[in-house]
């Protein structure tokens, strides 16, 4: 399912980075399902291999590196070095029917090396256009999953309302116990 404005590869990248970190070993089922969920074809996807599903997993690991980043200036190093070593000239693209889309992987790359230059390129965009990173690590206990930043406002620090509120509770429970003068062991 195409989102209404087009690819987003960027989320389409954190998706694939959840999966991996929550699953390591995700089987070749999971991992198309969601690539099948951004857009990418039954006819693509019904030739993807373990082997490319382990290459899937590498460029992850390496496009967790931007993820994780500290500042700004660290993700833009990161993400050049990525954009160098696998990006080509840019292309626009509308294949199999979707809506023009800029593409920089080489044309017959693998599916680790069209991961690791589209999902550069997709936080390079993002980057731009927000002027600082726009996705982290939920600051939720026990949660580790990324989140992409796209809203207005102030920087996001959760991966979801869910784990937002959990927090906000955790942090009113606290201060509550605080000023009532009872501590947990």
């Amino acid at each position: 399912m195409e989102p209404p404005h087009g690819f987003d590869p960027a989320r389409r990248l954190v998706d694939l980075v959840n999966l991996f970190t929550s699953h390591e070993s995700a089987p070749t089922e999971a991992v198309t399902a969601v690539l099948s969920a951004h857009g990418e074809s039954a006819d693509e996807l019904s030739t993807v291999t373990e082997d490319d599903v382990a290459a899937l997993r590498r460029a992850c690991n390496r496009l967790t590196a931007v993820l994780a980043a500290p500042d700004a200036d660290q993700a833009a190093e990161t993400i050049n070095a990525l954009l160098s070593e696998f990006a080509t000239r840019p292309h626009l693209s509308n294949h199999d029917g979707h809506v023009w889309h800029l593409h920089t992987e080489d044309r017959d790359a693998g599916w680790g090396d069209w991961l690791a230059g589209s999902g550069a390129l997709a936080l390079a965009q993002l980057m731009s256009r927000r002027g600082r990173i726009a996705w982290g690590v939920c600051s939720s206990d026990g949660c580790r999953r990324y989140y992409l930043d796209t809203g207005p406002g102030s920087a996001r620090r959760y991966c979801s309302p869910t784990c937002a509120t959990r927090a906000r509770v955790a942090q009113h429970r606290t201060r509550k116990r605080r000023s009532s003068g009872v501590t947990r062991a």
